[in-house]
């Protein structure tokens, strides 16, 4: 079996386009390329000479760049999406987009910047603030932290009750709130004890107060969860807010409301249901609201915490609360986010809320525009139902307007719904009835073209296949 030549010939070789490489990284690629050289003679394929090994370092390198490929990806990294699902918060194409003022504030951040310093003294000052004071000015509450994410907020927030406290939650709230994450474990991993209240349907401020009289229980905590993801009918009761926060303090417990999604705007002005908002939670009694960031706020992951100022303060002092401290990216951005609610520009400027509020009549003008471009009886203009997803108000649904587009003679929809997957741009679209839609309520509007092209292309792949 010939051998490859040595790491050393290859490295001259590639050297002269390396440029400024780090040596070691461009000596760590030379070695790969020869290894794999020598699995490729051992298989028996023919020989490639040193310049051509030289030329395969370099491209390796190339690469890892991280320069921009396409407009729509970077090597080694994410792939951007055309959301035409119908979905607004989908999960798996990363939740909320972002405003593009938090993606130039992100930007921003990701140099350097006053984070923990007083421009005036020029001495170390408190840790950027204007996320936590805006959701001040948002809630009413008295202070306010930003966490990682939701979850790390309740965890935080439950951690209040002391180790091996009782905290209380109705059975009916017991809820998994995604990727297998239950409040129990949230519960026993934070070093509390779980204080069963109530049935799975009905659970009543009684069946609090019991356990809250209760000397065995010691509840020194009360949590409730909104079930943001799932829907109750039927025979069901849930304690009113005001009432159980009123009982609990009577007891000296603490009540901690989880909201999930946290609508900041009123979800009925676009013809969705009521979702309760972290004011009026906070109204309520409630000593702390928790909420995500990245649903119905429409900003990056993060958990937000709102409420009692020596409460949030003792949640800062907690050891656990650095481990869940955000990168200054996310606190630029979720700030960013927050400044749109407070500039009256929510529904204009945030890509969730913009999507949630885009009128029938533009909807279809885009629709009828879209199929315009496409080859006659390609495609048709159909009315649809959009969903908020991300686990945000379950069972509610949006009138929309798409496009339906039919597979070629001989073909699957989930061929056609394949093609625009590879599309470039990458287009996911939903299947209904055997045909492919494009539900226009989560695309933006300046992808329609873009959109245009890639289905032209995908239909006359399909076709032609």
């Amino acid at each position: 079996m010939t051998r490859p030549p040595s790491v050393e010939r290859v490295l001259v070789a590639a050297r002269p386009a390396a440029g400024d490489r780090d040596p070691e990284a461009v000596l760590a690629v030379a070695r790969e390329v020869v290894e794999e050289e020598r699995a490729r003679l051992a298989a028996g394929e023919p020989e490639r000479d040193v310049g051509a090994l030289g030329a395969a370092v370099v491209a390796a390198l190339e690469a890892f760049d991280g320069a921009r490929d396409t407009g729509d990806q970077v090597r080694g990294g994410p792939v951007r999406v055309i959301n035409a699902t119908g979905v607004v918060v989908h999960t798996n194409l990363g939740r909320a987009a972002w405003p593009q003022a938090a993606i130039e504030a992100a930007r921003l951040a990701a140099g350097q910047i006053l984070l923990e310093m007083d421009r005036a003294t020029g001495r170390r000052g408190s840790r950027f603030r204007a996320a936590e004071e805006y959701l001040i000015a948002l809630t009413g509450a008295e202070d306010a932290l930003v966490v990682t994410n939701n979850a790390a907020a309740i965890a935080l927030g439950v951690g209040l009750a002391g180790r091996g406290g009782g905290v209380a939650v109705s059975r009916g709230e017991l809820v998994e709130i995604g990727g297998g994450v239950r409040i129990p474990e949230i519960l026993r991993r934070a070093g509390v004890r779980l204080v069963e209240v109530g049935t799975t349907n009905r659970t009543r401020v009684a069946d609090f107060e019991a356990a809250l009289e209760d000397p065995r229980a010691r509840v020194r905590l009360v949590l409730r969860v909104h079930p943001s993801n799932f829907v109750q009918s039927g025979f069901v009761e849930a304690p009113d807010p005001a009432a159980l926060a009123a009982v609990a303090h009577r007891h000296g417990a603490i009540v901690v409301d989880d909201l999930g999604s946290g609508a900041l705007l009123p979800t009925e002005r676009v013809g969705l249901a009521h979702e309760p908002t972290p004011r009026e939670r906070l109204a309520a009694g409630a000593d702390l609201v928790t909420f995500s960031g990245d649903k119905l706020v429409g900003g990056p992951q993060a958990g937000l915490i709102v409420g009692r100022w020596d409460l949030i303060a003792k949640l800062r002092r907690d050891p656990l609360a650095r481990a869940m401290r955000p990168d200054k990216t996310i606190l630029a951005a979720v700030a960013a986010t927050l400044s749109l609610y407070r500039a009256g520009r929510a529904t204009a400027e945030i890509p969730v809320w913009r999507m949630l509020a885009t009128p029938l009549g533009e909807l279809r003008a885009r629709a009828d525009a879209l199929v315009a471009t496409l080859p006659d009886g390609s495609a048709q203009v159909v009315e649809l139902e959009s969903t908020v997803g991300g686990g945000s108000l379950p069972g509610e649904v949006l009138p929309s307007i798409g496009v339906a587009l039919a597979a070629a003679s001989g073909r699957d929809a989930r061929d056609l719904a394949a093609e625009l997957r590879t599309a470039q741009p990458c287009v996911i679209p939903r299947i209904e009835r055997e045909l492919v839609i494009l539900d226009l309520r989560t695309v933006e509007p300046q992808d329609d073209q873009a959109l245009a092209a890639a289905v032209g292309r995908a239909l006359d792949a399909a076709s032609g296949s």
